[in-house]
């Protein structure tokens, strides 16, 4: 279930950085959606972060790289 909001956030944060591109180039940037879409993927990222950092700290989330022991 955690791992399932981790690629849920992660797959809504490229979906809005391509709806940004999209926006950008069908409005020539005369527009706010590009902007909305841009600040949803700040949004969306932070979040991430977040939900990261908790998982860590939570130990729902493990490191497995050799470095760590």
């Amino acid at each position: 279930m955690f791992k399932v909001l981790l690629v849920v956030l992660f797959f809504a944060a490229v979906i809005s950085l391509f709806s940004g591109l999209f926006f950008i180039l069908k409005d020539q940037g005369q527009s706010g959606r590009t902007v909305k879409a841009l600040s949803l993927r700040v949004l969306f990222c932070i979040l991430l972060l977040l939900v990261i950092a908790y998982g860590i700290l939570s130990g729902n989330l493990t490191p497995h790289n050799p470095w760590t022991g």
